[in-house]
């Protein structure tokens, strides 16, 4: 099922008081869990809401923002469930409706979904967002002329919203109305002439049309806009098959399956082109991947049924073909097939079986062509189609696999940042696996913190934080209470307040972090990585605490408002300067304090920085995109392309985006 996402704005708001006492400790449990929800560990949130819900059981925003993270997490019937919660509490909340009727559509209740919906839009009748997915709700079930009107009634307020124009487009396609399709999409390329989605709705509205050279034009200008999104090469690839470019098509694939390896209709796709081509051994391999994706997939056997059967492995061929006939005992087709390999395997009474049946129903007069070849306008079916004589033509999405939705994931706090610096570097024990670009992190002093045994397994440095599982989140909740004893017996011991210090710091609660590092700042030993957690730490407080402050993520550079920054960055800042003049080699340092600096608006400051920990690691691919960033914002445009483009050959996609933007400036 697709899930639907959407931009949703989450307000970090108070709790009500009651007694001192148990507001100060409701409040910092809500703080916490409201800190593992904004930096996505989900899993850990819940854990502290379900604490602020046992102890209090009335009040709706723990119950809200459990359903957030049970909905990043795919729980959908659990969210559905503490959402209305929630609106039992309080009903007055847009939100809560909003999110419900998300959870509702994921689980195809439309109805209530769109009811969900009607009520968001009645206390919050400008919200884009909720408008966008009452009409998907309608395109879900087919209801074209609703979701229209739905759309035309957003476009009355928000006549800029590229979203609500590709939704219309998508509409009118359906509606078969292609004159206002066409009318649509040119408002969309007008409004955001560098969004990679507008160039590829485009796209295919060329190719349904079977302009296929316009098509692949504007495929090729999404393509250059965002080159790390696989759709788009699985689309050019389609429109070039469409012209008998099979070498493109087939280039196309590779570079999809690069970029996402699990990809059904690469591999199906591309094993076909292979098999036009004669590449049978590498076209059985594409269709083996499919199988390990789909194990039904009965055209995807049948297929590999016929290259085994070519390449001589007859005995797999016929166990393929015997799996496919058993779940399609009438595809005449399929008992050619099988007749003739068991023939070449000697099993002639095999053969004679599957030829009698042939002969049977061609006297009934129901046997059917067995030509397979495709016109031009019968070479793809979508994916749904389970007819088994389809099994040669090319694959494509089901249409309610297409509705074009808004970005519901990641940090769902701040998904109106569109140009952001990359994350500061952090010393951890967990790291998410890069998909696209890796950067090996390695500092000779941080290996021999980890022979010297200080914390409680190997650290390592990484801009990419993963959140942590529910048996991780406990282990270092029992670290907790072991170091807290050891602390208690030997309260001078670095490594145990550094090591209780990280398991605070994981469990996202900064505020205790920061008060280990404080007393461990206080001791002898290895201070340098005191002060650099501690920068860290109090750096991700600050971000934490923007976020909850203001009704958008605070904005980089130009795109920020103009107040002064909390003056607590400087405190890291401070620390950082600690870390560089005892350990002068260290790049990421350098880097951290470059965003640093660029928090402050002092650009050219974080220009020096990010040079400097470039000039000590080269690979650097976030060091270049943010100093291409923080030299645009000081006028120097020139350099920073030069610098993003750099980013963007070592793997950060997302700079190509950027570059194409700020080109724009300055024609």
């Amino acid at each position: 099922m697709k899930r639907y996402k959407i931009v949703l704005l989450v307000i970090l708001a108070s709790l009500v008081p009651h007694s001192i006492k148990a507001q100060l400790n409701t409040e910092q449990v809500m703080i916490i869990g409201r800190n593992a929800l904004y930096f996505e560990d989900y899993v850990l949130s819940i854990q502290y809401f379900n604490k602020v819900i046992e102890a209090r059981p009335y009040l709706h925003e723990p119950y809200f923002f459990r359903a957030l993270a049970k909905f990043n997490l795919e729980d959908y019937s659990g969210a559905e469930e503490d959402l209305t919660a929630s609106i039992e509490r309080n009903p007055y909340v847009p939100r809560s409706y909003q999110l419900r009727g998300l959870c509702r559509a994921n689980l195809e209740k439309y109805q209530e979904a769109e009811a969900d919906f009607r009520t968001a839009i009645k206390y919050d009748p400008q919200n884009a967002a909720v408008w966008q997915n009452l009409a998907v709700t309608s395109m879900k079930r087919s209801d074209w002329d609703r979701a229209a009107v739905v759309i035309d009634s957003m476009l009355i307020f928000a006549p800029r919203n590229t979203d609500a124009y590709l939704l219309r487009t998508q509409v009118a396609m359906q509606q078969n109305d292609t004159i206002t399709a066409q009318r649509m999409i040119e408002k969309a390329v007008k409004n955001d002439e560098y969004s990679t989605e507008v160039y590829a709705m485009r796209a295919m509205l060329h190719a349904e049309a079977e302009r296929y050279s316009e098509a692949e034009e504007d495929m090729n200008r999404a393509i250059d806009l965002m080159p790390g999104r696989s759709s788009n090469y699985l689309n050019r690839a389609l429109i070039r098959y469409y012209q008998n470019n099979l070498r493109g098509a087939m280039d196309d694939y590779d570079i999809a399956l690069y970029i996402d390896p699990h990809s059904f209709y690469g591999y199906y796709n591309r094993g076909l082109l292979r098999m036009q081509v004669g590449d049978d051994n590498r076209a059985i391999e594409d269709f083996d991947e499919v199988l390990e994706i789909d194990p039904d997939n009965t055209m995807a056997r049948f297929n590999r049924a016929l290259l085994r059967d070519a390449t001589g492995d007859l005995k797999g061929a016929i166990s393929d073909y015997s799996r496919v006939l058993q779940d399609y005992p009438d595809f005449e087709y399929g008992y050619s097939c099988r007749a003739a390999a068991r023939r070449k395997v000697g099993d002639i009474s095999g053969a004679e079986a599957d030829e009698v049946w042939l002969l049977r129903r061609m006297n009934e007069n129901l046997h059917a062509t067995t030509d397979t070849t495709s016109t031009k306008e019968d070479k793809v079916r979508k994916r749904s189609d389970r007819n088994v004589r389809n099994y040669n033509k090319m694959v494509i999405a089901d249409d309610t696999d297409k509705l074009y939705t808004t970005g519901y994931r990641g940090k769902v706090q701040n998904r109106s940042v569109h140009i952001e610096l990359q994350p500061i570097f952090a010393i951890t024990y967990y790291e998410h696996p890069k998909e696209v670009y890796s950067d090996i992190q390695y500092f000779k002093p941080l290996e021999d913190i980890n022979k010297m045994q200080f914390f409680a397994r190997n650290i390592h440095l990484t801009n990419n934080e993963r959140a942590l599982s529910k048996d991780e989140v406990q282990r270092h909740f029992n670290s907790i209470e072991e170091q807290s004893k050891n602390i208690a017996d030997y309260p001078d011991v670095l490594s145990y307040r550094l090591a209780r210090a990280m398991d605070f710091y994981l469990v996202q609660d900064f505020a205790a972090s920061m008060n280990d590092l404080d007393m461990a700042s206080t001791l002898e030993g290895e201070m340098w990585i005191v002060h650099f957690m501690r920068a860290v730490v109090r750096f991700k407080q600050l971000e934490f605490k923007n976020a909850s402050q203001k009704s958008d993520e605070v904005l980089f550079a130009s795109e920020r408002s103009d107040e002064l920054p909390d003056i607590d960055y400087r405190l890291v800042r401070d620390d950082l300067n600690a870390v560089i003049s005892q350990m002068p080699e260290f790049a990421q340092a350098y880097y951290n304090r470059g965003n640093v600096s660029a928090k402050l608006n002092d650009f050219k400051s974080a220009v020096v920085d990010y040079s400097k920990a470039i000039e000590l690691n080269d690979k650097l691919a976030g060091a270049f995109f943010n100093r291409g960033l923080a030299r645009i914002y000081m006028g120097n445009t020139a350099e920073g392309i030069a610098d993003l483009s750099k980013a963007g050959e070592l793997g950060i996609y997302s700079a190509y985006n950027v570059i194409k933007r700020f080109q724009n400036r300055d024609e």
